[in-house]
């Protein structure tokens, strides 16, 4: 295995994993012969974010400080395999506050929440915990400072997604949903010279841009956001897949299908070279048939995928001949953020180490063998 970093590449050997215990058993993939060179060429970054490991640490915290059940509202996160794993700790997912035993404890997810969900769960006396990635947040105080200041709000992203509908509840009466550009000719304001755009943090960086450019063709006056809204992870993520989509000719993403800024990746591989890309949860989904006269396979993961799962795509890639694997690094994230205060101690109320909130990650193999695949991060507070 070699990790490849401004066109330099570095030998590195690669290590097996155990299955994660939630992958679905299928027979192993056959490593059949080809004319060319097999190889993998594997993006960074790729999986877990600041903010989903945030989130996912707040409910491992919490049911550790408090006990099971500890109740979640909606996915902490999008991908089924932690969701899974939580709820085998003890973590109840909800729909809906409402279904929150009153008095217990309630995490909100990392995609964030509306006003009304927070006075929802005030009222039932809910202990909540707010688990909104910080940069989720931060969309949400534009809303709020520009409705206050009688701006209109475009807000770029999709309908029914959990971070729109927690944004649109800041402002729902001066926000108009912008779905894709072809929503724009559709788009009605009050006021064209009193008009701002904001979007979903985890959307496709050149969709979104090429629906903010048809926005202010109609509405020159159209105010940007004070800083982007896309988050760092995704538009990393994606410049990755775009550099190794170059090169393959099928790229696998990690990630569920609920996952926006996943299902991106896969529309980011094909506009950028691929001549296929899929989408699996687990690599026991790969198909045989998708490998047939593949030389290069691309290999990346969503935000909110943890390492173990790319691990096992490798693993079954090796068996079908795909053990020379090249990362290719084109950013480094060092990004942390603090937990919520109610988790800053251990259950004991003394301070807790790991109230900063991530885990430690390097760019190297670990003494243990498993690769991490991730960049040393420093601690900082946003």
């Amino acid at each position: 295995m070699t990790t490849i970093s401004n066109g330099r590449a570095t030998a590195l050997e690669t290590p097996r994993i155990l299955r994660s215990s939630d992958a679905v058993s299928r027979p192993r993939l056959e490593n059949r012969p080809s004319a060319a060179h097999k190889r993998v060429l594997l993006a960074a970054p790729r999986g877990y974010c600041a903010g989903v490991d945030r989130a996912v640490i707040a409910v491992e915290k919490a049911l550790e400080n408090f006990g099971a059940p500890v109740y979640v509202r909606k996915q902490i996160v999008h991908n089924i395999h932690v969701v899974s794993t939580l709820e085998k700790k003890g973590a109840i997912f909800v729909d809906d506050v409402a279904e929150v035993p009153i008095g217990s404890h309630v995490v909100f997810s990392a995609h964030g929440v509306s006003p009304a969900v927070v006075q929802e769960a005030a009222d039932r006396e809910l202990l909540a915990i707010d688990a909104t990635c910080p940069l989720v947040t931060k969309v949400h105080r534009e809303a709020t400072r520009f409705a206050r200041d009688d701006y209109e709000i475009l807000l770029i992203g999709h309908a029914g997604h959990a971070e729109v509908e927690g944004t649109m509840g800041h402002a729902p009466e001066r926000t108009t949903l912008v779905n894709s550009p072809a929503d724009v000719p559709n788009v009605v304001v009050t006021n064209p010279d009193h008009l701002v755009w904001l979007s979903q943090t985890t959307l496709s960086v050149d969709e979104t841009m090429e629906t903010v450019r048809l926005l202010r063709e109609r509405f020159p006056n159209l105010l940007d956001p004070p800083s982007d809204d896309i988050c760092y992870a995704t538009q990393n993520r994606q410049v990755a897949i775009k550099k190794v989509a170059q090169d393959a000719e099928l790229v696998i993403v990690v990630g569920s299908a609920n996952s926006s800024n996943t299902v991106r990746l896969v529309d980011v591989a094909l506009e950028n070279g691929a001549k296929a890309a899929y989408r699996v949860d687990y690599a026991s989904e790969i198909k045989q048939e998708w490998l047939e006269g593949v030389a290069t396979v691309g290999v990346t993961s969503g935000a909110s995928v943890p390492e173990v799962l790319v691990q096992e795509v490798l693993d079954d890639l090796a068996d079908a001949g795909y053990a020379d694997v090249s990362q290719v690094v084109t950013a480094e994230e060092d990004l942390m953020f603090s937990l919520p205060k109610e988790l800053r101690t251990d259950a004991a109320g003394n301070p807790d180490a790991r109230g900063l909130g991530g885990r430690v990650k390097r760019l190297d193999w670990q003494r243990d063998g498993a690769f991490d695949g991730a960049t040393q991060q420093r601690s900082g507070d946003a």
